[in-house]
């Protein structure tokens, strides 16, 4: 029902990731509210999709999609959302504003004639710096220097961090305007938008009730020593959105190298089979155990051993020097570097 009087809005930012074994978490709590913000920018075929006269594959099939599994199993959730009366709306300002800009470019404009005071320049800046840093990193991490590797990755956060500042403050404003109709409302967010939390409650009434959602946290019931499934990398880019005049400490030096070795070992490709068992998330968790022991200078031991190897043989490396270093493990910690080793039939965790 429209919420049409002033009563308080009871709005849920759900946090998860894209991996098809989150879908039920995610029904769950959608199925809860009355309106559901995506986190995708509007597509022309979504509306016919959702209504099914636009196949499924038809509709993924026109999109450039990073997790196809994961995609396809929320389309027939969506589905049947919108059949039992569910409101859906895309809403990804940065990204939408970011294909105009492709498209003014395909017409044969220049970066140069984009108008300084529209919302496009800052949008086109952010992508522009975040893009340039990243190349350059991944060119640093396959020739450079250990030390010039953890500088190339601190620059990246660096303009990470604010490229994810505006697009979350862009996603906030008008998802903040909309929401003022229903009583209750989803929004669906990776887990790097935690920061939204704050921006959508600068933006609505001090009535309103905005909750965080970890749903990553719910489905495994075993939050890590942080309390949430980061990333190192992810910390890294946290730590600036929230504390941005950090410079120079031993906590970016110490993240940044660890984001070097867990970028190595976790799983890359999307698993379809015993989701049930929810494989992509207690891959990252013990790969997070496993980062989180290691110290600066086993960060760059291990750098020239794994730089050029693929996430199975890294993962083996890893688990090999923990094992031969720290005999004094704990049997958890045991497990995890067990569970890591390819040579152990359980490491296709």
């Amino acid at each position: 029902m429209l919420n049409k009087g002033k009563n308080k809005q009871l709005i849920t930012l759900g946090l998860s990731v894209h991996r098809p074994e989150m879908v039920p978490a995610i029904s769950e709590q959608m199925r809860r509210h009355e309106a559901i913000f995506l986190e995708e920018p509007p597509d022309a075929g979504f509306e016919a999709m959702l209504a099914g006269h636009l196949a499924v594959k038809d509709y993924l099939a026109e999109l450039d999609i990073e997790y196809p599994a994961f995609s396809q199993d929320m389309c027939y959730l969506l589905r049947e959302l919108r059949a039992d009366g569910k409101h859906i709306f895309q809403v990804e300002p940065f990204w939408e504003i970011l294909l105009s800009i492709h498209e003014f470019f395909a017409d044969g404009h220049q970066p140069g004639e984009l108008q300084k005071n529209t919302i496009q320049y800052p949008v086109y800046l952010a992508e522009r710096n975040a893009t340039r840093a990243l190349m350059a990193y991944y060119q640093t991490v396959m020739a450079g220097s250990f030390d010039d590797t953890i500088r190339a990755i601190i620059r990246f956060a660096r303009v990470d961090a604010a490229r994810f500042g505006l697009r979350d403050s862009l996603r906030a404003q008008e998802i903040a305007s909309m929401v003022k109709q229903y009583s209750s409302s989803y929004i669906e967010a990776g887990m790097m938008h935690y920061p939204m939390r704050r921006l959508l409650r600068q933006q609505l009434q001090p009535e309103d009730q905005v909750k965080v959602v970890f749903l990553a946290d719910d489905v495994l019931k075993s939050p890590g020593p942080k309390g949430h499934l980061y990333s190192p990398g992810d910390q890294l880019t946290l730590l600036y959105i929230f504390h941005p005049a950090t410079l120079d400490s031993p906590r970016e030096r110490m993240l940044a190298a660890r984001s070097i070795i867990y970028s190595k070992i976790v799983q890359k490709e999307e698993v379809t089979e015993d989701l049930h068992t929810f494989p992509h998330l207690r891959d990252e968790l013990g790969c997070l155990r496993l980062a989180r022991l290691l110290s600066l200078k086993d960060c760059r031991r291990l750098f020239p051993m794994v730089r050029r190897a693929g996430s199975y043989e890294a993962r083996g490396i890893v688990a090999e020097y923990l094992s031969e270093l720290m005999p004094q493990l704990d049997t958890n910690f045991k497990t995890e570097i067990e569970r890591a080793n390819p040579e152990n039939d359980s490491a296709t965790v």
